[in-house]
C-alpha cells in the first residue's frame, strides 16, 4: 500500500513536471504545422541538403523530426522517393536529433545546459550524415518502404486546427500520464525492496567505463529503455533521491542524447528498407566514445582547477 501511493504519487509529480512541457509545445507545433511557416522552414535548410547527401526535399523530414518527433520523421521519408543511401542518413541523423523542443526541455529539468544538449545533437546528426556520405558508395537504389503513409485530411480553418492541436497535446499528456504512473510504481517497488541499489552495484563497472557514478545507473537505464520524454520521470527523480550529481547528469544525458530509447527507435525504421544493425552499432559506438572522450577532458578541467587552487592556497 505504501508503496503503491508513493508511486502513484510520483508518477502524478512527474506526470504534471512533464505535461507543462509536452502539452504547450504539441499545441503549438500542431497549430505551426498548418501555416507558412514549415514550409519557410524547409526552403531556408534545403540549399545546405547537399552536404549531406540529400537532395533538398529530404530537409522536409529532418525538420518534421526535429520539431515534431521520429514518427513524423518517417511520415516525410514515406512521402518522398529517397535511394537507400539518403534514407539510411535520414535514419542516423534523425537518431541523433528529434523530438527537439520536448527532450530538450526535459534535459533542463533534469539539469543539463542547454547548450550541451543543442551542440551534441545537432553536432552528431551533423557529423554523421557528412561522414556516411563521404564514405559510403552504396545505396544508390530507390528505398522500397514496407508500409505505406497514414492519409490524414488536413483540418480546415484555424478552429478546427486549434481542436487538433489540443487533441494531440491532451493525447500527449494522457500517454504520458498511462507509461510514466505505472513505470513510477514499478520504481517504487524497486527501491522498497532495495532491488535498484542491487541493480546499481551490477552496473558500476559499466557506469565506471563512462566515467560516470554508480547512482546515476537508474538514470541511464531508464533513458536507454524507454527514451527521454518518457524515461525523464524516472531521470528527474533519481537526480533528485540519488544525489546525482550535475556532471553524472550531464554525462548520462550525453551518452543518452546519442543512444536513448535503444528498441523502439531503431525498430521505427524497420518498413524504411534500410539495414537496422548498423544503425544501432552507429549509436551506441558514438555514445560510448563521445561519454568517454567529455569525461576524460572533464577530468582533466577539474585537476588542472585543483592544481591552481592548491598553488594559490601554496
Amino acid at each position: 500500500m505504501h508503496t503503491l501511493q508513493n508511486g502513484t504519487k510520483a508518477g502524478l509529480k512527474t506526470t504534471w513536471t512533464l505535461g507543462k512541457i509536452i502539452f504547450p509545445i504539441t499545441l503549438f507545433l500542431v497549430i505551426l504545422q498548418h501555416t507558412p511557416v514549415l514550409p519557410w522552414i524547409v526552403k531556408l535548410v534545403s540549399p545546405i541538403m547537399g552536404i549531406f547527401g540529400l537532395s533538398g526535399e529530404a530537409a522536409i523530414p529532418l525538420v518534421l523530426g526535429n520539431a515534431l518527433n521520429l514518427y513524423a520523421g518517417i511520415a516525410g521519408i514515406l512521402s518522398l522517393d529517397l535511394t537507400v543511401k539518403e534514407v539510411f542518413i535520414l535514419a542516423v541523423m534523425l537518431s541523433f536529433a528529434h523530438n527537439i523542443f520536448i527532450e530538450t526541455g526535459v534535459a533542463l529539468k533534469v539539469g543539463v545546459k542547454l547548450w550541451v544538449v543543442l551542440v551534441v545533437r545537432f553536432g552528431l546528426a551533423a557529423f554523421s550524415g557528412i561522414i556516411i556520405n563521404l564514405f559510403w558508395s552504396g545505396g544508390g537504389e530507390i528505398a522500397q518502404y514496407g508500409m505505406a503513409p497514414e492519409v490524414v485530411s488536413a483540418p480546415e480553418g484555424w478552429l478546427a486546427i486549434g481542436l487538433l492541436g489540443l487533441q494531440k497535446a491532451s493525447f500527449g499528456v494522457l500517454q504520458l500520464a498511462m507509461i510514466v504512473i505505472p513505470l513510477m510504481i514499478f520504481v517504487q517497488f524497486l527501491k522498497d525492496r532495495q532491488y535498484l541499489q542491487k541493480f546499481s552495484e551490477k552496473l558500476a563497472p559499466f557506469t565506471k567505463v563512462i566515467g560516470v557514478q554508480p547512482n546515476a545507473s537508474m538514470t541511464l537505464v531508464a533513458g536507454l529503455v524507454i527514451g527521454l520524454a518518457y524515461g525523464a520521470g524516472v531521470m528527474i527523480q533519481a537526480v533528485q533521491e540519488d544525489g546525482v550529481s550535475k556532471k553524472d547528469a550531464t554525462l548520462v544525458f550525453i551518452f543518452l542524447i546519442a543512444c536513448h530509447a535503444v528498441v523502439e527507435d531503431t525498430l521505427i525504421f524497420l518498413p524504411l528498407g534500410i539495414p537496422i544493425l548498423p544503425l544501432l552499432i552507429i549509436r551506441l559506438v558514438t555514445a560510448f566514445v563521445l561519454t568517454i572522450a567529455v569525461a576524460f577532458v572533464w577530468k582533466q578541467h577539474e585537476r588542472r582547477k585543483e592544481k591552481e587552487v592548491v598553488l594559490h592556497n601554496g
